[in-house]
C-alpha cells in the first residue's frame, strides 16, 4: 500500500507539473474518500495544498470529521459556509418556475441536492483559481461504475486519484496513512438529505460491488441492479484525468 500512495503522490506531483499550477485543493465533507484524498494532496504538496469545507445548513465548525481529515494530516483549510447562497438560488429557481406553472415538487429533493453538489464545484473552481491550484476529485472505482455522483458537481473536478480503486481498498489506503477511525469506518453517505446512505440510495452495498469489480460471482439481481446502473450513466463517465491502473492491481 505505501507503494501505491507512493503511485498517487508521483502522479499528483506530475499533472500539477503538466498544467503549470501551483499545487491541489480538494473539497472535504467528512467521508472516507475526500480524508484520503486529503492526506494524498498533503503528502504531494506539503506547502501547497488546500482542503475546503462547504457546509449547506450547517456551520464549518460542525463538520466534526470534516476537521478531523484536515487536522489529522496537517492540511491548511478554508471553510465557506454556503447556506445562503444555496437558498437563494434554489428559491429563486422555485419561484419562476412556479410562475411558469412548470414546478414539480416530486423532483425537488434530487433536484436541490444536485444544485448543492454543483455550488461546491462552482466554489472550489474559484478558489482553486485564486491559488492556481488544480481541483482533485473523490471518486472511486465503485462510484465511477455506478454513476454515483452528481454530474458537473462532485465529478466536475481536473483529477481522480481514486478512480481506479475499490471502495475495500481505499478503506486499506485510509488505514495506512492514519486516517481516524471514526472517519474510516462510518457508514459512507453523500448526505444529500437527513438521514441519506450511499447505499440505501443505489440499492446495493459496497461490498457486493466490489465483488462484482473484482471479478466474483454475485446475486443475478444484483448483477442485473449494477448492470442498469452502469449504463443508465455512461455519459457521467467523462473528462477528469485519471493516474494509470497501480502494476499490483
Amino acid at each position: 500500500m505505501e507503494d501505491r500512495i507512493k503511485h498517487l503522490t508521483d502522479w499528483l506531483q506530475k499533472k500539477v507539473e503538466e498544467a503549470g499550477a501551483d499545487g491541489l485543493l480538494v473539497g472535504v465533507s467528512g467521508g472516507i474518500d475526500s480524508a484520503v484524498v486529503s492526506y494524498l494532496i498533503k503528502r504531494a504538496f506539503p506547502d501547497d495544498s488546500l482542503g475546503v469545507i462547504l457546509p449547506i445548513n450547517k456551520e464549518v465548525e460542525d463538520q466534526e470529521d470534516a476537521l478531523k481529515a484536515v487536522e489529522g494530516c496537517g492540511l491548511d483549510y478554508v471553510g465557506i459556509n454556503l447556506t445562503s447562497s444555496y437558498k437563494t438560488t434554489y428559491e429563486t429557481i422555485q419561484e419562476q418556475l412556479k410562475e411558469k406553472g412548470d414546478w414539480h415538487e416530486d423532483k425537488s429533493q434530487l433536484g436541490g441536492a444536485n444544485l448543492q453538489a454543483r455550488l461546491r464545484m462552482s466554489t472550489l473552481y474559484a478558489v482553486a483559481n485564486n491559488y492556481n491550484y488544480l481541483v482533485v476529485g473523490t471518486d472511486n472505482a465503485a462510484e465511477d461504475y455506478t454513476g454515483y455522483f452528481t454530474k458537473y458537481g462532485d465529478g466536475g473536478v481536473d483529477l481522480v486519484p481514486l478512480i481506479h480503486m475499490r471502495k475495500e481498498e481505499v478503506r486499506e489506503m485510509a488505514e495506512a496513512l492514519d486516517v481516524p477511525d471514526s472517519i474510516v469506518h462510518k457508514k459512507p453517505s453523500a448526505e444529500l438529505w437527513e438521514g441519506q446512505t450511499d447505499e440505501d440510495e443505489l440499492g446495493i452495498s459496497y461490498d457486493t460491488i466490489d465483488a462484482y469489480l473484482r471479478g466474483e460471482s454475485i446475486d443475478p439481481e444484483d448483477e442485473k441492479r449494477l448492470k442498469q446502473l452502469h449504463e443508465r450513466t455512461e455519459h457521467k463517465r467523462q473528462i477528469p484525468a485519471g493516474p494509470d491502473k497501480y502494476e499490483g492491481d
